[in-house]
């Protein structure tokens, strides 16, 4: 039986050629300046075995193999794997196409896993959130590191912006944003006017407090080892713009 678009999740559409034109801004350089704090704060050097889940557009799988890291980039959507690949001209990065609540991967393959962006608390039911850490704790070998850079929900729920307009040359682009208190989730609606044709997509993350990931890292085995603020390593606090969780796989 056919499904209604209604059925599709949310992110089985929207991480296409449009996505890619609303954030351009999510640079090269900036995955250069992440990936160097990474490396210092987390005390990593090559060959460590790197895996990148929803790498998007490769920026930073790209910049770990340019540094020597055997590093694996994983993401469900076909377009963004495109742009990773047009990314990576000297095919340093080994990309798979995969869900991450079921991950294509050999156990305890990979001493670090990576989770940039908010490239979590997309599923519903929110429990499908938990298999993903479980897939993580797999295929991370002992001593593995994990990395959740995840939105600060109370930063969130009191600095949203309702609505935001942008012009992308001829495209009209309408961003709306609210919290469903309902489903306990972060939504924003995307809306493209092209040539008098629009395009919708919606985005849907679930809004986990600190002490909800605190909680799932340690069901799924993974010992909380630090927490940050910002990409610069400021601590944490609710009114920080990020909330980046550092967890070890003791076994």
């Amino acid at each position: 039986m056919l499904r209604s678009p209604q059925d599709i999740p949310w992110y089985h559409r929207w991480f296409s050629s449009d996505y890619l034109l609303l954030y351009p801004h999510r640079s090269v350089q900036e995955a250069r300046q992440t990936a160097s704090w990474l490396i210092e704060s987390l005390k990593l050097a090559p060959p460590c075995r790197v895996l990148d889940l929803a790498c998007g557009p490769g920026r930073h799988a790209a910049e770990f193999a340019r540094r020597g890291f055997k590093t694996v980039g994983l993401d469900l959507s076909w377009p963004l794997l495109t742009a990773a690949r047009r990314l990576d001209a000297a095919k340093i990065v080994k990309r798979v196409r995969g869900d991450m609540r079921c991950l294509p991967l050999r156990g305890r393959s990979f001493d670090l896993a990576l989770s940039l962006f908010t490239s979590f608390g997309y599923f519903q039911p929110a429990e499908e959130d938990a298999l993903v850490l479980r897939e993580v704790h797999r295929v991370l070998g002992t001593g593995g590191i994990f990395v959740l850079d995840f939105l600060n929900a109370p930063q969130v729920r009191s600095e949203i912006i309702p609505q935001e307009e942008i012009n992308l040359g001829d495209i009209r682009v309408t961003i709306l944003r609210w919290v469903d208190e309902a489903e306990n989730r972060v939504k924003k609606l995307i809306k493209l006017c092209d040539a008098g044709q629009e395009r919708q997509y919606l985005e849907s993350v679930y809004l986990y407090g600190r002490e909800d990931l605190a909680d799932m890292f340690d069901q799924a085995g993974l010992n909380l080892q630090a927490e940050f603020g910002n990409y610069q390593g400021a601590p944490y606090s609710e009114s920080s713009p990020r909330l980046i969780m550092v967890g070890r796989k003791s076994a």
